[in-house]
């Protein structure tokens, strides 16, 4: 059976439902107790399960996520919030020198089964260090895997996948989407395989590449192209940007002959160049243009009056389209 809900309600349901079935289980973060945290993601949790399993921490990331990784070696599964993702800088050091390389350094004794949720991304209107899209800082670490739900479905799957992992996941959750809309979820534990893209639609012309909320731009820019132009345009939702699924970028591409990617992190040194490294090694004689990125700039995510010149539009993304298929 299943219902409608939004991201974030499908984020909460699987925190709820996996609290219930795995006493290991417990949440850590800022307000996120009494409050349900910043955007009410675990609203009515503390009253269900507890003070002991979630945890109002103080404002301290590197306190936090050290303490996550201490608690996960001895045998808990902590899930820690912090209330955007540009806040972890403060905890990063504890990510990428201990969680991350524990099993390494361990010689796989001992491994760090954690979650980091953090929300993400422009066009909120947030204040500085509010909309970030920093990912590739995480996924250039080997130790973590990196997701990026932007369906209700991908949302609730992926979390419980993230959580049953025996290593430390970053979960990123695209701030903008939250609330923005809703789909069929179901009510029973179910998990969407990391690592594993989903094919959002079919084409012939060209493959655009998308995580978290530019997947929906990809989405309409490709429905207006269609109308407008008649091109058809495969939109592949990456899902996990660590580890890539090497297969579905290299076959959409052999198919279309084109590739795009689209995302809302800076250009420079982006996750678009990785993909675009994946296609000119595994599919490069089957190009019939150059790869384009419509991304970010490379510069700081601008405050309100300019924020929505920063994120890539459905302009923009045709315009590339465009480009592209007419090279």
């Amino acid at each position: 059976m299943s219902r409608k809900l939004t991201i974030i309600q499908a984020i909460t349901e699987a925190m709820d439902q996996k609290l219930a079935e795995d006493q290991r289980v417990m949440l850590l973060g800022e307000d996120i107790g009494i409050n349900g945290g910043v955007f009410r993601a675990t609203e009515g949790l503390i009253e269900k399960y507890g003070a002991d399993r979630v945890v109002d921490t103080p404002l301290a990331e590197a306190g936090i996520i050290g303490s996550a990784v201490g608690l996960g070696l001895n045998g808990m599964i902590p899930i820690v919030e912090i209330q955007f993702l540009a806040f972890i800088y403060p905890g990063f050091e504890q990510i990428v020198s201990h969680a991350a390389r524990m099993r390494y350094r361990m010689r796989g004794q001992y491994n760090v089964p954690m979650v980091i949720r953090t929300p993400y991304g422009a066009g909120i209107r947030g204040p500085e260090l509010h909309s970030e899209s920093v990912e590739t800082l995480f996924a250039h670490v080997p130790g973590l895997k990196v997701v990026v739900p932007s369906t209700p479905y991908d949302a609730k799957g992926l979390l419980i996948s993230a959580i049953e992992d025996p290593d430390p996941v970053i979960f990123l959750e695209p701030t903008k989407i939250y609330r923005a809309f809703k789909e069929e979820v179901p009510e029973e534990l179910y998990r969407v395989p990391i690592g594993k893209a989903r094919v959002v639609q079919e084409g012939e012309d060209l493959s655009i590449f998308a995580w978290g909320p530019m997947v929906r731009v990809a989405e309409e820019a490709a429905k207006q192209i269609e109308k407008e132009h008649g091109y058809s345009c495969e939109i592949v939702d990456m899902r996990t940007i660590y580890p890539l699924d090497r297969d579905t970028i290299v076959d959409s591409v052999k198919k279309t002959g084109r590739g795009m990617v689209v995302h809302e992190a800076h250009k420079t040194a982006g996750m678009g160049a990785e993909i675009i490294s994946i296609i000119n090694d595994e599919a490069l004689v089957y190009l019939k243009a150059p790869i384009k990125r419509v991304t970010g700039f490379d510069v700081p995510v601008p405050q309100f009056s300019i924020e929505d010149d920063y994120v890539p539009t459905t302009d923009r993304v045709k315009t590339g389209i465009i480009e592209t298929i007419q090279f």
